[in-house]
């Protein structure tokens, strides 16, 4: 029954009609704006106020970046965001600076590698040349257990094969232990400097001895015309150690070699160059390893040898060698047989000699005869 009564209602309600135009002419009115409500009044009226609080901010202007030294904020500092107003500035983290490091033939500087052992070569300045073989030994099992802590120091050659710096031990070491490939450390390094990082390495751990280290130091002072005092500063030795070093290269082999298998000690080595002849400097070193002598014994042998015998001065004649055969003539004239007539004779230290009168004679008669040349009466 609603539902009827309503849609009769529609029915009979007719639209209301627009009024008609008014004919007379009159003033354009402007159209009046409807009264705005309190709530859209204050919404206005504080966007104005955020409009003027906006205005009144100076704007940040983007400043050109200086051109110094580094990167500059720029790397930094994101530039659309500074430009922004009243956006906060975010930084952004620095991308990571890698330095540019030296390349050395295509393998970098510094850096570990782990090469064949076939493409290592000696080293044409390396002072050892002895080697332990049950100290190789020693270290060549330590590697098969524990492997190389310490890697080599190589330097790359223009043929692309490496030349050994130092760490000539644990390369033979490794070789007995059946690695083929260690771990180097390659460096750049010409010939002066190679020559001397690698005496310079051995002397530091104390592995040469007297002779190789003699050898070592006429090496660079001969091959790169170097004086001692140059070689002293920069293997860091006093000059005058350098110089008693050297100065070993002046024995004799044989006695070289017993320096440098141990069998005599530097000191030894030293005391025997206080001997000027090379026969007694060999004599004397055998002498020293046969029988065992200290540096002090060989240093006293070295003094007695080289302090000459003391001179014997000669036993001065009381009597002239030409007055004594003189009178011994007359003598024997006078006796009628031998005689032998010596000189007495002072010696060096002041000690006098008694001179001797021999007459021969032959029988009784013949002694008689002589006592009565002498005035000698016998009953």
């Amino acid at each position: 029954m609603k539902k009827k009564a309503t849609s009769s209602a529609k029915k009979t309600t007719s639209p209301a009609k627009k009024p008609a135009p008014s004919t007379k002419t009159t003033k354009a009115e402007a159209p009046k704006k409807p009264a705005p409500s309190t709530k859209t009044a204050k919404a206005e009226a504080s966007k104005k106020t955020i409009e003027k609080r906006a205005e009144a901010v100076t704007p940040i202007k983007p400043v050109a970046p200086h051109r110094g030294l580094g990167r500059g904020l720029s790397a930094l500092i994101d530039a659309p965001a500074i430009q922004r107003q009243g956006v906060p500035v975010i930084p952004k983290p620095a991308a990571p600076v890698v330095p540019q490091i030296p390349v050395v033939n295509e393998r970098i500087e510094g850096s570990v590698l782990t090469v064949p052992v076939t493409e290592i070569e000696r080293s044409p300045w390396q002072p050892r040349q002895t080697f332990d073989d049950a100290a190789l030994h020693e270290l060549a099992d330590s590697i098969k257990a524990n492997g190389i802590i310490q890697p080599l120091v190589c330097r790359k050659l223009e043929n692309g094969r490496f030349e050994l710096i130092g760490g000539e031990r644990r390369l033979r070491a490794s070789i007995l232990a059946g690695l083929t490939r260690v771990p180097l450390i390659l460096v750049e390094a010409e010939d002066r400097k190679a020559a001397e990082m690698a005496i310079v390495e051995n002397i530091q751990r104390a592995d040469l001895n007297a002779i190789e280290e003699a050898e070592g130091y006429r090496t660079l002072a001969e091959k790169f015309s170097l004086t001692q005092s140059e070689v002293a500063e920069r293997v860091g030795k006093a000059r005058p150690s350098v110089a008693n070093a050297l100065r070993l290269l002046e024995l004799p082999d044989e006695t070289k070699a017993m320096v440098a298998d141990g069998r005599l000690s530097a000191g030894h080595a030293k005391a025997l160059l206080g001997l000027a002849r090379t026969e007694d400097r060999i004599r004397l070193g055998r002498r020293a390893v046969a029988e065992n002598l200290t540096v002090r014994a060989v240093e006293r042998a070295v003094m007695l040898v080289n302090t000459p015998p003391p001179v014997r001065q000669p036993a001065r004649e009381d009597l002239p060698p030409e007055y004594l055969r003189d009178l011994t003539d007359r003598l024997h004239a006078f006796f009628g047989t031998a005689v032998r007539l010596t000189s007495g004779k002072t010696l060096a230290n002041g000690r006098h000699l008694k001179g001797v009168l021999e007459v021969d004679f032959y029988n009784n008669d013949d002694l008689d005869r002589i006592l009565t040349l002498l005035g000698i009466s016998v009953d």
